[in-house]
């Protein structure tokens, strides 16, 4: 796309993350207004000509205090409607958190697909490319759209955040069998960082009827750092299932990193458990840590906008994303 103009949007729920983006890119973002109405109806639009430009929109899909994921995924859906609508030559969506990714496949009869509903939408509006981060299910996802995705990952942030621990012997968990992938291309990734053989393991986790349950461990844990690696933390309990199976087969001590802190309550029990001695997360959605002091002493915060931000110039001047891509 060399040679068009580049125009960055961040809707107002991402307001912070957007502008740290912008600071990383050195583009400013481009001023938008998101209008309410009494009846509780609303409109967004851009305050300045995107006529031919390249643009990108920055909106995680989280719900929070203020918005649903439904309301902040409406409302991202009608901007990049009026970006169409006021002559845009592309729109790309930069979702680092999307909603209903986890819901890809049937698990029950009559089961939503909702990941591809979100797509239809998506495109029907007419999106150019939807780029996220560290998708639930990079396959699924990219399955379920028609036009160009990008599944980026955290990993490269998480191996600079492990080399710098200086751990001796690290081992790399995966908390369940469905993160078993990750958990591989993480360790190879910090292997080949490292230039040093990393151990692995992973821990069983079955659910039904909103009960879960497995108790198996396998790894080469034995005294070792255990680096439980996941896509989000929502309650907190795979990870704390996790962290508990580790220790208990040897492990020196146990460090989570997970990309979307979505909190959700009962993360505070998670979060003080001593089976967990830290827990490394993204800014990818807005941090409200619970816990009190004692949690908020175990969290490492890693910021994600450079990576963001490295990825839009990338694309804007048709270069390769290879090394920020989940395979």
């Amino acid at each position: 796309m060399t040679g068009q103009r580049l125009c960055l949007f961040a809707l107002h729920a991402s307001a912070a993350l957007g502008s740290a983006v912008a600071d990383a890119l050195n583009q400013p973002l481009v001023a938008h207004e998101e209008r309410e109405f009494e009846d509780g109806e609303h409109k967004t639009r851009p305050l300045e000509s995107v006529r031919g430009a390249d643009v990108y929109v920055l909106q995680s899909l989280h719900a929070g205090p203020e918005q649903s994921a439904n309301d902040k995924l409406c409302r991202l859906l009608f901007f990049i409607g009026a970006l169409k609508d006021a002559g845009a030559g592309r729109v790309t969506a930069f979702v680092p958190y999307l909603c209903y990714a986890r819901k890809d496949r049937r698990t029950k009869p009559n089961d939503p697909v909702t990941t591809r509903y979100v797509a239809s939408m998506f495109e029907a509006i007419g999106t150019d490319a939807v780029v996220t981060l560290d998708v639930h299910n990079p396959a699924a996802f990219e399955n379920a759209f028609r036009h160009p995705t990008v599944a980026l990952t955290a990993a490269p942030l998480f191996v600079d955040y492990v080399k710098a621990l200086a751990d001796e012997r690290l081992c790399v968990i995966s908390p369940d069998p469905g993160g078993t992938k990750r958990a591989d291309l993480f360790r190879e990734a910090l292997q080949a960082a490292l230039r040093r053989p990393v151990g692995k393991g992973f821990a069983d986790k079955r659910r039904s009827e909103g009960v879960v349950s497995g108790d198996l461990f396998v790894g080469e844990v034995e005294g070792a750092t255990a680096l439980v690696i996941d896509d989000l933390i929502s309650t907190g309990g795979t990870l704390v299932r996790a962290a508990r199976a580790a220790r208990k087969s040897g492990a020196k001590r146990v460090i989570a990193l997970v990309t979307h802190g979505l909190f959700a309550a009962g993360a505070e029990t998670a979060l003080v458990d001593p089976a967990i001695d830290r827990l490394a997360v993204t800014d990818s959605v807005p941090l409200a840590i619970p816990g009190g002091e004692a949690a908020h002493a175990k969290v490492d915060i890693i910021a994600v906008a450079p990576l963001l931000a490295e990825a839009i110039r990338r694309i804007h001047a048709g270069d390769m994303l290879s090394d920020l891509l989940v395979f």
